[in-house]
């Protein structure tokens, strides 16, 4: 089977089903289901539907994912979750005499920040999907204590990324990952063909307040290894980083430049859907040309493979005073895939501004194919050394020397 990454075209957000090589296992991140998709009338892209056609069901036909992570409790990155996702104990799942269309999904572990969260509850009231999910974390917590997380079955699992403040989470070792920490396990069990590694949420500095590490700061970004097949365990490196902005990119270079591996990347997921403000602390609306772009930010952002590709889940891109997405900021990121002879491609604009479709991905042992549009089973092209899909050009990336099977 071959791994592969998809992302949807759901406007200024995120939603990203990671497929992992194994042929069973379903990773989603952050999801944005707009209600327009629902009227007939409107053309706003159908994610949902298009979701459910990719996932499998349990044997009680219900539809499910192996884990869900919420990047962080904005709207655009959790909207439609009650809507179309199950939450609550599996015991109660209401949906099994609707139609297959109908029911709701079913998350077997959820991944989430609790630092995340705390963060953005301070100075921004939580969208109800937001309140939703957070109910649906703390009963799993809970859950998990008094099972003494052992035991614990699908449905009520959960994975605590990042430790909270005060010692909050001291009590959770068996379910918790600290930030540098990696992890190799999804709903609860090893698998040979994923590693992840926690870069972020980052506690606060002796030097900054918490004013400073605002939601859009405290984005849960992970480093995703996934192997083409057995034999080749370093097939992609996928970094996802939610809303994450230029300070913590900042951080992260001055943390990790004498080992910039740990950030480096085959495909990047860039932060709050191609925005100036992951990469500078000036306004592109006021200062275009003249905004100062941060160095140590840019160098986080710049830690490519040859033939990466660099994706933005945005609106399309436009040359105006937007951000996001902002056009200042696809030029920046279109010279991070020129050096690294790879490519920047925008959700909003595959194959069309028209009608975009979802970004497909497949991950081999030549790194990442870019599966035609609107014809999602069929098989990924080789290119070999280059070749054009849908007007956009992937070349081969070679075998590096000596390479490592993880981050370290």
């Amino acid at each position: 089977m071959t791994a592969q990454i998809t992302f949807f075209p759901v406007g200024n957000g995120d939603m990203t089903l990671i497929e992992v090589a194994d042929g069973q296992t379903k990773i989603l991140i952050d999801v944005n289901i707009r209600d327009a998709a629902d009227d007939p009338d409107d053309d706003t892209f159908d994610a949902g539907t298009s979701l459910r056609k990719r996932l499998p069901r349990d044997k009680n036909g219900r539809p499910y994912v192996d884990a869900f992570l919420l990047s962080h409790p904005d709207q655009d990155h959790c909207n439609g979750l009650r809507k179309h996702f199950w939450l609550g104990s599996p015991a109660d799942y209401p949906d099994d005499k609707k139609k297959d269309g109908e029911k709701r999904i079913m998350i077997r572990e959820i991944w989430s920040s609790p630092l995340v969260f705390r963060r953005a509850g301070k100075d921004h009231p939580l969208c109800d999907d937001a309140k939703a999910f957070t109910a649906e974390a703390r009963r799993r917590v809970q859950v998990n204590r008094d099972k003494k997380f052992s035991a614990v079955a699908e449905g009520d699992r959960i994975l605590i990324l990042g430790e909270d403040e005060d010692g909050k989470t001291d009590d959770l070792g068996p379910i918790l990952v600290r930030v540098d920490e990696e992890v190799d396990r999804i709903n609860w069990k090893k698998n040979a063909y994923f590693r992840a590694r926690l870069l972020a949420p980052l506690p606060k500095g002796d030097d900054e307040t918490e004013e400073v590490l605002s939601k859009n700061h405290s984005s849960t970004i992970l480093n995703i290894q996934l192997a083409a097949d057995k034999d080749h365990p370093d097939g992609c490196r996928f970094l996802t980083a939610g809303d994450a902005e230029v300070a913590i990119w900042e951080r992260l270079w001055a943390k990790h430049k004498r080992h910039p591996e740990m950030l480096q990347y085959d495909l990047l997921l860039t932060p709050h859907h191609c925005s100036w403000h992951s990469l500078s602390y000036d306004s592109w609306s006021e200062e275009h040309e003249q905004a100062v772009v941060s160095s140590d930010a840019r160098s986080a952002l710049s830690q490519t493979r040859l033939g990466t590709v660099l994706v933005a889940s945005s609106d399309p891109i436009k040359d105006d005073d937007n951000d996001p997405p902002c056009y200042g900021a696809k030029k920046e990121y279109e010279g991070i895939a020129r050096a690294a002879k790879g490519t920047f491609v925008c959700t909003g604009e595959y194959p069309s501004t028209s009608a975009p479709a979802p970004l497909e991905f497949a991950i081999g042992e030549d790194g990442v194919t870019l599966r035609p549009a609107k014809q999602p089973a069929s098989p990924a092209k080789s290119l070999k050394p280059a070749a054009v899909v849908s007007g956009l050009t992937f070349p081969d990336r070679p075998v590096v020397p000596n390479k490592p099977a993880g981050f370290a």
